[in-house]
């Protein structure tokens, strides 16, 4: 029988470590605010506490960000665009125009608001939202890393509110002034995620990281059910006008709730119960150490394949998520003839189902995770394949359905549900690989999936505007499906679930210390994966079994 014996060298590593992570874990909360205990008692936990008003401060955003989109129907003029469109269109009935008859519903005469921009200022107008927010999204990163996430999140969701009560005023002001609204609220949204990043980062445990991130960007989902629906009826009811004012108004109350009971990390927290607090700082204090102090390695993340496979990812999928996002309710009323009550709840309730699927799948993928009968990078690149490669075949199908009004909701239903597998697959990446740089990253990719959500309305206004038939949206949908293909290939070919020797603080000092002639340098033992640690240990027992 074969035993083995661990070297001295081995052992004292280990015992290094052990020292090394009690120290810090004994530092950092030498350094703690005292806790109070827990305000809510076993109900809810103070992390959890985070993930709920963090979810909702995304839905605020979002809600905020998508109401234009359902409301700008009864802001527009439909009967005198519709007139000039006929000035420049032949008039012609054809396999790829839809009719009221063909099962739709006319549309109402009294759906005609004020205003009327031609399809190109519509889109110019919905797409300046993320010209504010391309340019907030490593500046946000770096001051909620360097600074507060909190009060970054904060500012954000305030920004949004203070905007979106002052849109009636500005739309009937001045289109210019319109785009000054919009553009000032894509600032507020551009930081939401990179300041939700960080904050995750320091409370989020491995085992439930997948849950938490899913809770609270799964927020983006119920706040866009929330806006759209409630736009459709208060545009349909109170006017336009009523849909800024009264939504703007009600977010105003996640403000004192965010400002007093959140805080940046765990040791800063003071409603917090000390067992919650002790867990979180020995899961995570070793994985955040020191981040404020660290510079980002930009050469290293920029030549990282796990990065860059995020990178692609983001911005592909992206494409698809703006199209139904913001496109959705125009095709509904354009080329399938819905009302805009009708509109509204058609487009909302696959967000709904968005929200509780992607729940239901977070939940799902840690339970497998704890199990260790999947790893960390088998459940990002599961939950991406699935956002990606349904809502792929289902606009593949969109293509030939023509007028089958109802088969297009099923199919946009499917589509909307299954795209909440994102929040479990390439949104929670960043903190995996670099979580002491989970803002940064996550500004980064963002910045990049920015830019679909800059093209898809200007993209869709124009072709729409020369051609609102079904020949326009094919193109549309065959656009959005090659991206899907590439981001397919890139993720499951290049993610990683492991987090990143460049992570860590000391990662300079070893590069630096190396030789100049070294053909390459290799991790130190601190960085092995998980899997590699899983490797030597399964190898260790093998030979062990083989000798008795």
């Amino acid at each position: 029988m074969l035993v083995e014996i661990p070297s001295q060298s081995t052992s004292i590593e280990k015992a290094n470590t052990s020292e090394s992570t009690e120290a810090s874990t004994v530092a950092i909360m030498s350094e703690a605010i005292p806790a109070r205990g827990n305000l809510f008692g076993r109900f809810i936990s103070a992390r959890y506490l985070l993930a709920v008003l963090g979810s909702l401060g995304m839905a605020i955003v979002y809600g905020l960000k998508v109401n234009l989109s359902v409301a700008i129907i009864s802001m527009l003029n439909h009967t005198a665009l519709s007139y000039e469109n006929r000035r420049h269109t032949p008039a012609d009935k054809n396999d790829d125009t839809c009719y009221a008859g063909d099962g739709g519903n006319i549309t109402d005469r009294h759906e005609d608001g004020p205003f009327t921009w031609p399809g190109t200022m519509q889109g110019t107008m919905l797409s300046s939202y993320f010209w504010g927010y391309i340019l907030a999204q490593i500046p946000g990163g770096r001051i909620a890393e360097l600074f507060s996430a909190k009060w970054v999140m904060f500012f954000a969701v305030a920004i949004n509110i203070a905007c979106t009560v002052l849109t009636p005023l500005a739309a009937k002001l001045h289109f210019a002034a319109m785009l000054v609204m919009r553009i000032c609220e894509g600032i507020g949204g551009g930081v939401t995620f990179p300041a939700m990043h960080v904050l995750l980062a320091h409370w989020s445990p491995p085992g439930e990281r997948s849950v938490m991130i899913s809770i609270v960007y799964a927020g983006t989902a119920l706040g866009t059910v929330v806006s759209m629906i409630s736009t459709g009826v208060l545009a349909g009811t109170l006017g336009w006008e009523s849909v800024f004012y009264v939504m703007g108004s009600a977010s105003g109350v996640w403000l004192v709730l965010w400002g007093l009971l959140i805080a940046d990390t765990p040791d800063k927290q003071v409603y917090i119960d000390e067992d919650e607090r002790l867990f979180l700082v020995g899961s995570l204090g070793k994985e955040t150490k020191n981040s404020k102090k660290m510079k980002v390695p930009w050469k290293s993340v920029f030549t990282s394949a796990p990065f860059l496979a995020i990178f692609v990812a983001h911005t592909c999928n992206n494409w698809g998520w703006y199209v139904v996002l913001i496109e959705l309710p125009t095709y509904l009323k354009s080329v399938q003839k819905f009302q805009i009550t009708s509109n509204a709840i058609i487009t909302a309730v696959p967000f709904f189902l968005m929200w509780v699927y992607s729940l239901i799948l977070s939940r799902t993928l840690d339970n497998l995770r704890s199990r260790k009968i999947i790893d960390t990078t088998c459940a990002r690149k599961s939950a991406t394949f699935i956002s990606s490669f349904i809502p792929m075949l289902c606009f593949m199908a969109m293509i030939y359905i023509g007028c089958m009004k109802y088969v297009a909701v099923i199919l946009m239903t499917i589509t909307v549900t299954v795209i909440g597998g994102m929040f479990s697959g390439f949104l929670s990446n960043h903190i995996d690989i670099a979580p002491n740089f989970a803002g940064t990253l996550m500004a980064l990719t963002n910045t990049a999936a920015t830019i679909p959500g800059i093209i898809v309305p200007l993209f869709v206004g124009e072709l729409t505007q020369k051609d609102p038939s079904l020949r326009s949206w094919r193109i549309i949908f065959w656009t959005t499906i090659v991206l899907y293909l590439i981001e397919i290939f890139v993720y499951v070919m290049f993610a990683s679930g492991e987090e990143q020797p460049w992570n860590r603080a000391d990662y300079n000092d070893i590069i630096e210390a190396q030789p100049l002639n070294s053909p390459s340098i290799e991790p130190p033992g601190d960085y092995k994966s998980t899997r590699d640690e899983e490797d030597d240990n399964q190898k260790a027992a093998d030979a062990n079994n083989a000798g008795k």
